[in-house]
């Protein structure tokens, strides 16, 4: 069946799963701030800002009155920087129809209040599509999705019979939906793996090898999934698309905007630099701080994520850090992996 979707916001993921919903003959239109862009949109069917030399179905429509994008939607796409997150939800909550799904698709936490994205939405919408929200996350990066390239995620939620209808609505032959009920272990994966990405860009900046890399995304999946269990979080979830997927294709492809940081980081850049050479939200940045406040509240050990805060925050040499990593006390493996020690 046909559906109308909201796609609310167009940088490169939302631009990608625009494009899906258009490949499964949905009604798409995407909203954007920029009138420049809505109507390069609506009249190139491109958007060359975030995804250069792909040119989009006829059918997304862009408009910048989000009012008019909602309004009458069978489903709204939430894909935002987590700093918008609530402000843009607050303006389209009223506008928003009775039995509307909302799934959001946005890796990060709310710097100021340290909460999900699915705590921050459900703060501003009625609360009956509070309890039908979806989070969609997993190994996928907006370039190749776009490109139709095989690709599989999790859609996550409380509510089995919203998150089905997820899947029903992005499933199609090369965009694989698979449902998860862990909505805590879905969003504190996908933020957090945002973070090691960080720091295997970082790594590999420095030149430390395969080695080094493999390292730190292991044991950066051991702080995240510490930190989720403590929050509540399925430890299964890390194990999946949502956990280790997501964070394997993170911390190893060009594509990654974090891997891309941490790269320049460890080559010598200015983190004030980096951020501007990228042109792009670099999720991992106010997830590092987040994630350390996180890991002091709830009394969970996340060294790699406390080396990442010195290095981008206060000051502390990539080389330095590395090594006073690689000098904490030796554990053994299985001790170190327990939650709460």
């Amino acid at each position: 069946m046909i559906k109308k979707i909201a796609v609310i916001g167009a940088g490169s993921w939302g631009t990608a799963l625009a494009s899906v919903c258009a490949d499964n003959r949905h009604q798409v239109t995407l909203w954007v701030r920029d009138s420049r862009m809505v109507d390069e949109i609506n009249t190139h069917h491109t958007n060359r800002k975030y995804l250069p030399d792909v040119t989009l179905a006829p059918s997304i429509r862009a408009n910048s009155d989000l009012k008019a994008v909602v309004c009458e939607a069978d489903a709204v796409l939430l894909v935002l920087p987590s700093h918008a997150m609530r402000q843009v939800v607050r303006q389209l909550a009223p506008f928003l129809p009775q039995h509307v799904l909302l799934i959001h698709a946005t890796k990060g936490l709310e710097l100021d209040t340290l909460k999900r994205m699915s705590q921050v939405i459900r703060e501003e919408v009625p609360k009956s599509a509070g309890e039908r929200l979806v989070v969609l996350t997993g190994p996928s990066h907006a370039e190749e999705v776009v490109r139709r390239s095989p690709t599989t995620v999790v859609v996550a939620s409380e509510c089995a019979a919203s998150g089905k209808q997820a899947q029903e609505l992005l499933n199609n032959s090369y965009f694989r939906v698979y449902t998860n009920p862990d909505l805590v272990g879905a969003e504190i994966a996908g933020a957090l793996k945002n973070v090691i990405a960080l720091g295997a860009g970082l790594s590999d900046g420095l030149g430390f090898g395969d080695n080094a890399k493999a390292a730190l995304i292991t044991r950066g999946l051991t702080e995240i999934s510490r930190l989720g269990v403590k929050l509540g979080a399925n430890p299964l979830t890390f194990s999946g698309l949502a956990g280790v997927g997501d964070l394997v294709v993170t911390c190893t492809s060009r594509h990654s905007r974090n891997w891309r940081a941490g790269y320049m980081l460890g080559q010598g850049h200015k983190l004030e630099d980096v951020l501007d050479q990228m042109g792009m939200v670099v999720e991992g940045v106010r997830t590092t701080k987040a994630a350390m406040a996180l890991s002091k509240r709830e009394e969970v050990r996340m060294p790699i994520t406390w080396l990442l805060y010195k290095i981008l925050f206060e000051g502390t040499s990539p080389r330095c850090g590395v090594e006073e990593l690689m000098g904490r006390d030796a554990t053994m493996e299985m001790e170190d992996l327990a939650p709460n020690q």
